[in-house]
């Protein structure tokens, strides 16, 4: 098979390996759709993978056609998402199937080889079966969609809140999906980008709420928008301490900040935006990766649920598709930023 292995920082290599054998609980996914993660940059051109060589890439989805022997062969041929994450299944988050909080996780594409690859081999418990509506390119996009869901759970939202998404990158824009489609608050959003604002326009944001946060002093703008009251709840999707601290600014007193962004650097409070937190009563949360269960009512089956009911359309942020020959002209076009994107996929040719 051909296969993107990771020798080492800025050492990417397109290459002819064997297919992987699988073991006894695992199955061999031919890969029909894999996204490029905003992670994946890092990890391939500055910090490295855990372990190297690796084949990175955790964003698919694909056909099963190989199974271990433990594995129901029933699963042969079944169109699959996969969750990325390989709990211990030992430690007290999992014992709670709190998977997604493991102490001790293995990771397709970032731990173990991924999907940046003809076929991978998979633990048989994270396949999630797709309905036939739903094609392997919004499969592939299961993982961010399920993170976005993941974040917008872990604030309690009422019905006419006003909700603010600060940064509008591939997370940010996918829970701005979610929250429209979920029709419970009035949706803002802050980015710097002409094209970001497009993005959101299709996913049917209105015009007027989205902020260019390079034009415009955020907290005036969103205390406009809210009768001077600022957002009951703030996403925060970019990761940078000037970010962080407008978030801050935004939220009304007794509201909700939920941390998303990734960070980019070492992170500071001014003192200022600290006696805020403590002044105005605000709840600071995080958020990392997504709950899978296998259950119809964790994260991904709330995904899945929405794609089966047509209620969001994530095929509308994919900007460009690639075969895997072409693979590293996305990954470039994301380090170098060199035009605009969202979603960057690989498609099974």
């Amino acid at each position: 098979m051909k296969a993107w292995v990771l020798h080492g920082v800025n050492d990417i290599r397109l290459e002819e390996l064997e297919q992987p054998s699988v073991g006894k609980d695992e199955v061999l996914v031919s890969v029909k759709a894999c996204g490029i993660c905003g992670s994946d940059i890092p990890r391939i051109y500055s910090t490295g993978a855990h372990k190297m060589p690796l084949i990175p890439g955790h964003e698919f989805a694909g056909e099963v056609v190989k199974a271990g022997n433990r594995v129901d062969h029933a699963l042969l041929g079944k169109r699959v998402g996969v969750f990325p994450l390989i709990p211990c299944r030992t430690c007290a988050a999992c014992s709670r199937t709190k998977y997604e909080l493991c102490d001790h996780y293995d990771y397709l594409g970032s731990r173990r080889n991924g999907a940046f690859a003809e076929y991978v081999a998979v633990p048989a418990w994270n396949l999630l079966e797709l309905p036939d509506t739903v094609p392997y390119e919004a499969a592939a996009m299961l993982e961010p969609m399920a993170v976005a869901v993941h974040a917008m759970r872990r604030v309690p939202i009422q019905n006419s809140d006003a909700v603010l998404v600060y940064g509008a990158g591939t997370i940010g824009i996918l829970l701005t999906m979610f929250l429209l489609a979920r029709k419970r608050a009035t949706v803002f959003v802050i980015g710097n980008k002409p094209f970001q604002k497009e993005m959101l326009m299709k996913v049917g944001l209105p015009e007027s709420h989205f902020c260019d946060g390079t034009a415009a002093d955020t907290a005036s703008w969103i205390q406009a928008k809210t009768q001077g009251q600022g957002a009951d709840a703030v996403f925060e999707c970019v990761g940078k301490n000037d970010t962080i601290a407008q978030s801050l600014q935004c939220v009304r007193p007794e509201g909700y900040v939920c941390m998303i962004g990734n960070p980019r650097a070492d992170l500071f409070l001014d003192k200022e935006i600290y006696w805020r937190i403590l002044r105005k009563q605000i709840t600071v949360t995080g958020t990392w990766n997504s709950s899978f269960q296998k259950a119809a009512d964790d994260d991904w089956g709330y995904v899945i649920q929405n794609l089966r009911q047509n209620t969001i359309h994530p095929q509308k942020l994919i900007t460009h598709i690639l075969s895997i020959d072409h693979l590293e002209e996305g990954l470039h076009i994301m380090r170098d930023k060199t035009q605009s994107h969202v979603k960057i996929m690989m498609v099974a040719q």
